[in-house]
């Protein structure tokens, strides 16, 4: 369906998660006149399957639905009546409202829902549905007498996030001035290979709301004058592949420029996703090494030409700060941050904070199974801290020796913190690109490190020494941020290393011998 889905007409939306074709299939066939739309996923797994029943300005939510209740909703609303008993809660909102009414519900309502804000609500292929929120700021000329994307860039100091981001948690409007100064024509990638099964956040907004992505990107590439925009992603993420195509398809109807848009597919590894890996990808190159540093991929990226690499966090961030609404966050990084919460919770959740919030505030959406010991902050590279009572930016995660990348994971007392970063270690010695000797030569001897204190070597000090020189020698963002869970566990954890080193963990979890 690529019409305009809002309305007071009634409408079953369905989330397109796994095991919702049956949902769908069976509403479809109970439906008659009423539409029965594919939604995006929402960012909650705890709702999932969720079916949406909106009838003259009141929408049921009902979660975990099965296909005979599919059934049956869709009959009530085809005569006429709102399925209350089925529903978890009932939402009233403006008949004609583009976003997802959420209600009081404090696993939608916890932080702000401004990126998120249509995810689980539109048709992802409906160009109507995103034009019901606004025009398309690629419909928007320079001399239209609103600020250009540039200076949108320039004067909110907006910072590029995640790890696949070539100006991430740095201001990007520099950046997009050195590509606009470089020799050559530029080019406009969308980075969405992420490959961490611990962040979910570029992917659900490619498979929820892809023009909130792409009509950004075709903006800037119109506004730099590169004639295409290339989206990257994972080559085994058949859904997003399938819904950045549709989008794709149809954004140049009613983008305004000769600008050309093209989905291409990387490997599912997590070193893919490395900016300048993943133009490596583009290229056709079968043994994937990261670019060394100058020129960066703004000089010289994709074929030699001058290259902006964002992910779709970046270009959904850049369309929210240039809308109507009321400004958030703090003004060294404004706007929102995307956190997929993990772990030893009572369902995965993605919760979107304002830069001005504690990251702590993303509890209070999610249910712990036990007592938090430990979370690891930033994905598989991600900082070790007992406490989230962390700012929700970029200075204040890096200044607490936290990722940035997104992941949250929460872990109970029954967790060994020399065993997970162990584990963290030995993923970076066999998935990193083999360039550098830090990176490479440094993950192999680092998890050794780690090993030797189950066999009662005292290594704190050495480990800490090869993470630092790892940390700063490393050509790529892979060998410096592979070194974080080691550094800050033993920051934050040094006891639990002794403790391994006299032949015990605190935990229980690891098997400590001594012959």
């Amino acid at each position: 369906m690529n019409g305009n889905t809002n309305g007071p007409s009634p409408v079953v939306r369905v989330a397109d998660t796994p095991g919702s074709a049956s949902i769908r299939t069976a509403a479809s066939k109970a439906a008659g006149d009423v539409p029965v739309v594919a939604v995006g996923q929402i960012g909650v797994t705890a709702v999932e399957p969720l079916l949406l029943a909106t009838l003259e300005g009141e929408t049921a939510f009902v979660p975990r639905c099965e296909p005979d209740d599919a059934r049956r909703i869709t009959e009530m609303l085809a005569d006429g009546e709102l399925p209350r008993e089925n529903a978890t809660r009932i939402v009233e909102h403006d008949p004609e409202t583009p976003t997802l009414p959420t209600g009081d519900d404090p696993r939608f309502e916890t932080g702000e829902r401004r990126v998120l804000e249509a995810c689980g609500w539109v048709d992802p292929t409906s160009e109507a549905d995103y034009l019901a929120r606004g025009p398309a700021l690629a419909s928007k000329t320079d001399d239209s007498g609103e600020r250009t994307l540039l200076e949108l860039a320039n004067e909110t100091g907006v910072r590029g996030r995640g790890r696949g981001d070539d100006a991430a948690d740095a201001p990007i409007g520099e950046y997009w001035h050195t590509a606009v100064e470089a020799e050559g024509e530029p080019v406009v990638v969308v980075n969405a290979n992420e490959a961490d099964h611990r962040v979910n956040l570029d992917s659900l907004l490619l498979r929820s709301d892809p023009f909130s992505v792409l009509d950004p990107a075709v903006a800037i590439a119109a506004q730099i004058g590169a004639p295409n925009v290339v989206v990257y992603v994972n080559e085994a993420d058949e859904s997003v592949q399938r819904t950045a195509t549709a989008a794709a398809e149809s954004v140049a109807a009613f983008d305004g420029h000769d600008v050309s848009v093209e989905v291409v597919t990387g490997p599912d590894e997590y070193k893919a996703g490395e900016p300048t890996m993943a133009l490596e990808s583009l290229e056709g190159n079968d043994r994937l090494e990261a670019r060394r540093r100058p020129p960066g991929p703004a000089e010289y990226g994709l074929y030699g030409r001058p290259t902006i690499v964002h992910t779709p966090r970046t270009f959904a961030q850049l369309r929210q700060l240039a809308s109507d609404r009321s400004p958030v966050g703090v003004d060294a990084d404004p706007g929102t941050r995307l956190f997929d919460v993990s772990g030893a919770v009572d369902a995965r959740r993605v919760v979107e904070l304002p830069t001005s919030a504690t990251l702590e505030t993303v509890l209070e959406a999610v249910e712990p199974d036990a007592r938090m010991k430990v979370a690891c902050v930033g994905g598989a590279f991600g900082g070790l801290t007992e406490s989230l009572d962390v700012p929700a930016n970029a200075s204040g995660l890096e200044a607490a020796g936290l990722g940035t990348n997104g992941g949250v994971e929460l872990f109970g007392d029954d967790r060994c913190t020399v065993a997970l970063a162990g584990r963290r270690t030995t993923f970076a010695r066999r998935e990193n690109c083999g360039r550098c000797v830090p990176c490479r030569e440094g993950s192999v001897q680092l998890t050794e490190l780690l090993r030797a204190a189950y066999d009662g070597q005292n290594i704190v000090a050495d480990a800490r020494e090869l993470a630092r020189v790892m940390g700063r020698s490393s050509v790529c963002g892979f060998g410096r941020d592979a070194a974080r869970p080691v550094t800050t566990a033993l920051n934050r954890f040094e006891s639990e290393f002794t403790a391994h080193t006299d032949g015990r963990c605190p935990a229980g979890e690891c098997e400590v011998s001594r012959s």
